[in-house]
């Protein structure tokens, strides 16, 4: 579906064109007046107008920023993994954002969030309106930021994606293929959504506010069937070889064990094209054993 809004084509800043962000705007540059923010230009999508700014320094934002956007998508990684990294990503960077951007004719900010927010260790499902409770201080700086957008005072949705694979991100599949996995069984519940139904989801719902549609506060995104971390890497098993998983192999992963709902996103007319893990890790194994 083709972005209209009159007779001009929409603003749209993203604010981070790393992986997801640049798939982004990179597809949303056909049909719309498309601006990315990062640090280095030349890694910006050639289709995208750049941005180039660091947006932990104002002066520079004040430089790089649009005129008045329509749309922005927020959609940072921490440039180091600890708790200074996530602050200055998710709660220091938007904070920059807002104050240098004119959002005058603003009709949505999207928060790129994650499923860390949630605490949930005992198979439960959970949804939007689910308790959240951080276990780490990541999941504790990404919630931070979720209430800044939201408490903006601008019409603010926050996406919560579950873990994100795909042919640029095989990290999981790599460590199945190297035994480095000996998960308990039954193992913890896990949740994930493919790159490629990633970018979709965000294109959606950007569509969706551009033509006016009524959008909640958050959106869970995850695909339709959280699975056992001890089924997936058996399943992974059975399609190719791999090695013996190792004694001292991991046996769980950090993110609790609770089973993502998505059916608020199902109900905007959202299609995912890999709705579970079956049909996203299949065009993958293929692609490794046509390697050999």
């Amino acid at each position: 579906m083709a972005i209209t809004t009159g007779p001009s084509r929409p603003r749209i800043l993203v604010a981070g064109c790393g992986a997801l962000g640049g798939e982004v705007a990179r597809r949303l540059a056909s049909s719309a007046e498309v601006w990315g923010i990062r640090r280095t230009a030349s890694a910006i999508p050639s289709e995208v107008n750049p941005a180039p700014a660091d947006l932990l320094d104002r002066s520079s934002l004040a430089r790089a920023v649009p005129a008045a956007p329509d749309i922005i998508l927020y959609c940072l990684t921490p440039s180091s993994y600890d708790d200074t990294g996530y602050r200055q990503a998710y709660v220091t960077g938007l904070t920059n954002l807002l104050a240098e951007t004119d959002t005058s004719r603003l009709q949505r900010l999207f928060f790129i969030s994650s499923t860390s927010v949630y605490g949930q260790d005992d198979d439960s499902e959970v949804d939007e309106s689910s308790p959240m409770g951080p276990r780490r201080f990541s999941g504790e700086r990404v919630l931070e930021g979720e209430r800044l957008a939201i408490g903006s005072g601008l019409p603010a949705t926050v996406i919560r994606f579950s873990g994100i694979y795909g042919p640029g991100r095989g990290r999981f599949l790599e460590s199945v293929v190297e035994g480095e996995l000996n998960p308990a069984s039954p193992g913890p519940y896990t949740n994930r959504i493919h790159e490629e139904d990633a970018a979709a989801v965000c294109i959606h719902l950007i569509q969706l506010a551009l033509t006016g549609t009524l959008l909640k506060d958050c959106y869970l995104a995850s695909d339709c069937e959280p699975a056992r971390l001890d089924e997936v890497v058996a399943w992974i098993r059975n399609q190719l070889p791999c090695q013996p998983p190792r004694p001292d192999g991991r046996t769980g992963g950090r993110g609790g064990s609770k089973r993502c709902n998505n059916q608020r996103l199902l109900d905007t007319g959202f299609e995912f094209r890999y709705p579970d893990f079956r049909t996203g890790y299949r065009p993958m194994i293929e692609e490794l054993k046509s390697k050999g």
